[in-house]
């Protein structure tokens, strides 16, 4: 009798190579890639969210990127819905869904079948607005009076997670944290694999990655999107690279400084990405630059 499908999912903090070792996976499981990251789903969002080209996909299909336009807003709920759908449906037709990507709340709430509250725009709308007028330490200052708790887990920079929180808490009159359980059996009995590297290694990583960005054409495709109504949008227009880029076509700064904050950014988003998940007790951690995908489908074939 054959073992049921499991899926795969692939975490881990920004430029430590998950996107390469899913594809991997992918290719000797028999795999369909479902991406987890949250910039990845907005068409034209490609040099600057390190977007697998198509031409490297090595014929594997990717499910939940170029499925929103970068005026929309990218939301947790639709995500594990319409993610927790493409995972189902790879299993149905007998294939491995291999989730990837570093969007910590995306992951979460699909593996652990977060109940998450409803939205309202009109909520929303008016935290946006305290963010656009005060700035985010004014956001920040609101949740630190309606929820100390979650203010002191949120740092100021997230300013998305900031306006989450705060819309959870007027809805439900309940602190952010009530609607987050705790981590569980993942869904579908999933495999969890973290990829890091030595910090050093994934610094250098970055910049290297960062510069390379700009010389692929990444301020031409932010000028693009910004005349597709980027800067319309909540979600994408906040995306580390494009907020530094837009800053820099405002006139804020030149684009050396645009290029070098947006390092910054990014080195500061994934201390927040080990953070998160180095608390989960279910993800097993790999070393991308001392252990081979032999490694990773050793253990696979041994974990139940």
């Amino acid at each position: 009798m054959s073992r049921p499908i499991r899926p795969i999912a692939v975490v881990g903090p920004t430029a430590s190579g998950k996107s390469d070792l899913g594809l991997e996976l992918a290719m000797r499981l028999g795999g369909e890639i479902v991406n987890a990251d949250t910039m990845q789903r907005f068409w034209g969002m490609d040099i600057g969210t390190a977007k697998v080209p198509l031409s490297q996909r090595r014929g594997i299909a990717h499910h939940q990127l170029d499925v929103l336009d970068v005026t929309q807003t990218s939301t947790v709920a639709q995500y594990q819905y319409e993610a927790g759908a493409a995972v189902e449906a790879i299993m149905a037709r007998g294939a491995v869904p291999v989730i990837v990507g570093g969007s910590m709340m995306y992951i979460q709430a699909l593996l652990d079948q977060w109940r998450l509250p409803t939205t309202d725009p009109l909520v929303r709308e008016r935290w946006e607005r305290v963010l656009t007028l005060g700035g985010r330490a004014a956001l920040h200052a609101a949740l630190r009076t309606a929820d100390p708790a979650a203010a002191s887990i949120i740092p100021p920079t997230d300013t998305r997670r900031t306006v989450r929180a705060l819309e959870v808490v007027e809805i439900t009159g309940r602190p952010f944290a009530a609607s987050v359980p705790r981590a569980g059996e993942a869904r579908w009995n999933t495999a969890i694999i973290g990829v890091d590297r030595a910090t050093d290694t994934l610094d250098a990583r970055i910049t290297a990655r960062t510069a390379q960005m700009f010389a692929q054409g990444f301020v031409e495709e932010v000028v693009g999107l910004a005349e597709a109504g980027l800067r319309d949008g909540i979600t994408a227009r906040r995306a580390i690279g494009y907020a530094q880029v837009l800053a820099h076509l405002d006139g804020d700064y030149d684009l050396a400084e645009a290029q070098h904050r947006m390092s910054i950014a990014t080195r500061r988003y994934v201390r927040r990405q080990r953070s998160w998940f180095r608390r989960d007790p279910r993800v097993h951690w790999i070393d991308a630059d001392r252990q081979p995908v032999e490694h990773v489908t050793d253990w696979l074939a041994n974990s139940s």
